[in-house]
């Protein structure tokens, strides 16, 4: 009981070689953070200049005092709040049940519904098409388009089937059938209470997907009242870069006084934005992770 297991020594250089790839791994990922939220923190001069590497230069709180004062920002950040709650509310109130359909032995013609759906996961109709048909559906410059389109993943749809089909008994099925039980009841009542890892898991995606989304409101929504947060945040990325190429094409020094200090003010707001944007992703992360992971590896390893 008391004897240790001596490892040899190619376990010792695998393990040496496991670790030190990790690390790296573990730095590529972290120092892109790290230089984001210091940058949001630095004079932007300085950051154009290459004086910061990792920690903040010349630390000053403007950019953050200027995304308080930017309404747009706030808009588009509570128009982003909301079509990630309505829109993963959807998501879920529609995969789920389907999922758990597609996974029950007696559903007729399970087999070539799951055909139907995967055929949308390689062929498309296009985007003009697609525009064609949101448009005739009267719903352009709204935010129906927003939390209702994507309502159904077909990878998050195949993963729910996975997941009931391999970690719901189907004697748990007969059993709440002999007691009396309806469809609708047994999947409320006994499979859903069983079913938390993969309903976070499929939370969790639909949720970070909405919080970045910023095509289908750049294509579909011309109101910006309604524009989502990375919209507002890509526009201050492409004013940054468009004040960038006026510098160069302009030879008044008032005038390239006046757009490095507006070059200034973006660059400030771009990489406080970027840590206000991503932050809630963040800080809900940790609290769903023991359920994220189980999900993953129950969902969708097996099957």
């Amino acid at each position: 009981m008391g004897m240790k297991i001596r490892s040899s020594r190619g376990d010792k250089v695998f393990t040496l070689v496991n670790g030190a790839l990790l690390a790296l791994l573990f730095v590529s990922i972290l120092y892109p953070l790290v230089f984001v939220l210091s940058a949001s923190f630095s004079d932007p001069r300085a950051v154009a200049a290459g004086k910061m590497l990792l920690f903040p230069v010349e630390p000053t709180v403007q950019g953050y005092q200027q995304i308080f004062a930017y309404r747009e920002i706030w808009t588009g950040y509570l128009n982003t709040i909301v079509n990630t709650f309505l829109g993963t509310l959807i998501n879920l109130a529609v995969t789920i049940p389907c999922g758990y359909a597609l996974s029950r032995r007696d559903m007729p013609f399970r087999g070539a519904f799951m055909v139907y759906f995967m055929i949308t996961m390689y062929f498309n109709s296009g985007l003009i098409p697609h525009y064609l048909n949101v448009r005739s559906l009267g719903l352009l410059n709204t935010r129906t388009i927003l939390v209702v389109g994507g309502a159904v993943s077909v990878y998050n749809l195949i993963v729910c089937r996975s997941f009931f089909a391999t970690s719901i008994p189907w004697e748990l099925h007969e059993a709440a059938r002999i007691d009396g039980a309806s469809d609708a009841r047994t999947f409320f009542d006994v499979v859903l209470p069983l079913s938390k890892p993969i309903v976070v898991v499929i939370a969790l995606y639909c949720a970070v997907g909405h919080w970045n989304s910023y095509f289908t409101a750049m294509v579909y929504i011309q109101d910006r009242a309604l524009y989502p947060l990375q919209l507002v945040l890509r526009e201050i990325l492409l004013k940054s870069q468009a004040v960038s190429a006026m510098i160069n094409n302009t030879t008044d020094p008032e005038a390239i006084m006046e757009l490095y200090a507006q070059q200034d003010a973006a660059n400030q707001i771009k990489y406080g934005v970027i840590v206000v944007s991503t932050l809630p992703m963040m800080l809900i992360y940790p609290w769903l992770q023991r359920f994220f992971a189980k999900g993953v590896m129950i969902g969708s390893v097996k099957g």
